[in-house]
């Protein structure tokens, strides 16, 4: 084989090399653009105002088994909700949860149904909805009283809709 020859037969496997490498960066665009999707804005209307947060979404049976566990920290402003599509009556732990939270059970149209506030960390103690709920969303402890967040305040993110 001449050097001419060897270095055509180089020319494909190079681009072979580089449609590879493209074809990569796209997948891990695609897959960084999805996770940015699932991070979503959440606004609670309360008699103070509305409040906007940050929103890490929970929507399969592993996403909402992990929860926040294992989590050190959480900034003030942001939350994880899990989505329980269709409504029915959940019961949420504490298990491997370091960060004491609220959390808000949330009625499918939107209204806040009931609040427990400052779970106790790493306890696997049950802490029921009080009836069907579309979603809960967990803040850090002491958002829903600093806030004044109540039961019957509204909540709007496209999981909740008025039926």
């Amino acid at each position: 084989m001449s050097l001419q020859s060897a270095s055509l037969a180089f020319v494909p496997a190079q681009r072979c090399l580089q449609a590879a490498l493209v074809f990569v960066l796209v997948l891990l665009a695609g897959q960084q653009a999805a996770r940015a999707a699932d991070d979503t804005t959440l606004e609670i209307v309360t008699q103070n105002g509305v409040h906007v947060f940050t929103v890490e979404m929970a929507r399969t049976d592993e996403e909402r088994q992990k929860g926040l566990m294992f989590r050190k920290e959480m900034p003030e402003g942001t939350g994880m909700l899990f989505d329980f599509k269709p409504d029915q009556n959940v019961s949420m732990w504490m298990r491997n949860t370091y960060i004491p939270l609220d959390m808000l059970f949330i009625n499918g149209d939107g209204t806040i149904r009931r609040i427990a506030e400052n779970t106790e960390p790493m306890s696997e103690r049950t802490i029921p909805s009080g009836g069907p709920v579309r979603g809960v969303f967990e803040v850090i402890a002491g958002t829903a009283k600093k806030l004044g967040i109540k039961a019957g305040d509204k909540v709007a993110h496209p999981l909740f809709s008025d039926r």
